[in-house]
């Protein structure tokens, strides 16, 4: 079992940076592909970025592809996405998921586990 919990969200100008935090417990959080999607009001839960439990691979959308940057500290069972250019569309509840399951990275499905999320909102 993992738990995972997420802040770092929060009101920002377009243009600006946040930096999103995921921290994760369990006795083998760290040996799990963690992704980051999001979820905007009525709309489909969409993948933003997703990194092997090395961090020897990322994977990004094509909306957020240089700008936002996920990294990992398994020392401190953490991950980041770090957010760069914000737009107004980027608005929306940021959720960090555990990838358990087989299966592309860029689909919820194949991650198991999910936090409840931390809302991240861009004015423009």
């Amino acid at each position: 079992q993992v738990q995972l919990v997420e802040s770092g969200g929060g009101l920002v100008q377009a243009g600006g940076s946040l930096r999103l935090s995921c921290a994760a417990s369990g006795r083998t959080a760290s040996s799990y592909a963690m992704g980051w999607f999001r979820q905007a009001p009525g709309k489909a839960r969409e993948f933003v970025a997703a990194i092997t439990w090395s961090g020897g691979s990322t994977f990004y959308a094509g909306s957020v592809k240089g700008r936002f940057t996920i990294s990992r500290d398994n020392a401190k069972n953490t991950v980041y996405l770090q957010m760069n250019s914000l737009k107004p569309e980027d608005t929306a509840k940021y959720y960090c998921a555990a990838r358990g399951r087989t299966g592309s990275y860029y689909s919820a499905m194949a991650y198991d586990y999910w936090g409840q999320g931390t809302q991240v909102t861009v004015s423009s």
